[in-house]
């Protein structure tokens, strides 16, 4: 994707593909959507897709694959041992990352199981740039902590500074010095930070962390998951970076870290996954889970079709004209959506359009789950399905007592080459609609809340009838438009 200047002096993101398989969406009316919400316990996860328009919950599984990959698919060989397939993505793999070895997986979580299964004991401690979801989750699980070493500019939404997912080093020295490095399970760095808004790290700031993790003989783990749009952003934000190839930065990113793992959902457009390291003891104590855990050491519980498709979505996330269009379509939602004066994360990062819903619905308390909230809300308006990003995504202390999130964001995912730009355009618009309406929105409540990751199937209801007079609002406003 570029960026074209057209005669009229706009500027827009231009798609550099073409679409030739098109699936049939459906627009809801008001009346079912309300419905829907209410059936799904105003959990945008619970919503069946069949009552979706717009699926941006998420970029993992869903990016659209490319002719070439639909095409590597039919060569798969699907021996359940030794299958060529498998040495095909070793290949790339080595190839990218210049790591020797690799170990396949379904997907990023069940690395994130075998790291922390591996190196997590109770009573370490895992310092990182921000934690994940499912990260924090496996890592707690095994007896371990998470603590956060983030720069301050992290949690500043209306920002410039470039790199907001960096690593503060001067707080990392000091984690580590007040507990030991004995105590330390490993460190790890997110590119693409999720929680934050996909806010990207610099390969200095990196470089940096390598250095502490050399002082302190520690393992430097790299959760490369979104590290397509972190990749864009080192090349375009970073200036050591404008002259480098994204191989050239890919490898210098790889050369820092010990392991490497990736969510291939997202890395790669296909569904699987996979860690690699060149360190063979390193290899040697994490492969002993893959039969256990995932399946045999050349599948590793993925389809060899995926794996064919992996092998060649990781070489086309080498093309700048690939791995920038998530982030300029974030770009342009981002500032149209502050042309209206709608909080938004800034710098625009990658993954998705981020909402500041503690900004956009401030009449809500925090313990009512404002992100959340705005997501059902949204929902009702729009058949846009989006993903709450704070609170609800948290999980309460071993007091039972709510952890309130740094901040709360309503993601609103672009999947790679999945969307039109007049698709972006009703977003913006079903955006604007709901922000002028916003003292409609209420809270909600929750009345089934699972103890660990209660944001995938939890179940809330809203706190009043907000959610009738926001579809009243709406009919009144757009009759029967859908």
């Amino acid at each position: 994707m570029s960026n074209v200047k057209f005669h009229s002096g706009e500027s827009i993101p231009l798609e550099m593909h073409k679409v030739r398989i098109v699936q049939k969406l459906n627009l809801p009316p008001i009346e079912r959507r309300l419905e829907a919400i209410t059936e799904a316990g105003s959990n945008t996860f619970l919503l069946k897709n069949s009552d979706v328009f717009m699926d941006m919950l998420t970029d993992s599984g869903v990016n659209a694959m490319s002719d070439k990959q639909q095409a590597a698919m039919m060569q798969a060989d699907d021996s359940y041992a030794g299958s060529e397939t498998f040495f095909r993505l070793e290949s790339k793999i080595k190839e990218i990352f210049g790591k020797e070895f690799f170990l396949p997986a379904h997907q990023g979580r069940a690395c994130e199981n075998i790291l922390a299964q591996a190196f997590v004991k109770p009573g370490t401690i895992v310092p990182m740039n921000y934690h994940f979801t499912t990260t924090k989750a496996h890592i707690v699980l095994n007896g371990g902590s998470v603590e956060e070493i983030f720069i301050d500019e992290a949690l500043n939404l209306n920002s410039e500074h470039p790199f907001k997912g960096n690593m503060d080093i001067n707080k990392l020295v000091d984690t580590i010095n007040t507990h030991g490095a004995e105590k330390i399970a490993f460190v790890r760095l997110e590119s693409g930070t999720n929680l934050i808004g996909g806010q990207p790290h610099s390969l200095e700031n990196m470089k940096e962390v390598r250095k502490v993790c050399d002082k302190f003989d520690l393992k430097l783990i790299l959760d490369a998951s979104l590290l397509a749009d972190n990749l864009h952003f080192i090349k375009v934000r970073e200036e050591a970076c404008k002259d480098m190839s994204i191989r050239e930065i890919t490898r210098a990113i790889s050369d820092q870290a010990d392991v490497i793992y990736f969510s291939a959902r997202k890395l790669g457009c296909a569904r699987g996954g996979g860690i690699c390291t060149s360190d063979e003891e390193i290899y040697m104590k994490l492969r002993e889970f893959i039969p256990l855990l995932e399946g045999f050491l050349t599948y590793g519980g993925m389809s060899v079709r995926e794996m064919e498709a992996i092998t060649v979505g990781l070489d086309e996330t080498m093309e700048e004209d690939m791995i920038n269009q998530g982030p300029q379509f974030i770009e342009f939602m981002v500032e149209e959506l502050q042309k209206k004066g709608i909080p938004v994360v800034t710098p625009a990062g990658g993954l998705g359009c981020h909402i500041n819903a503690m900004e956009f619905v401030d009449h809500l308390p925090q313990s009512q789950y404002p992100a959340g909230a705005l997501a059902a809300a949204l929902y009702i308006a729009s058949g846009i399905r989006g993903m709450e990003r704070g609170t609800m995504s948290e999980q309460r202390n071993e007091n039972g007592n709510e952890e309130m999130a740094h901040m709360e964001l309503l993601r609103l995912a672009l999947p790679r080459r999945v969307f039109t730009l007049s698709q972006a355009k009703y977003v913006i618009d079903r955006v604007s609609w709901l922000y002028e309406n916003r003292k409609l929105i209420g809270g909600l409540n929750f009345v089934d809340e699972p103890k660990i990751l209660r944001f995938f199937f939890g179940k809330l209801e809203p706190v009043s009838d907000w959610q009738t007079k926001l579809a009243a609002k709406f009919k009144e406003d757009f009759g029967d438009s859908l």
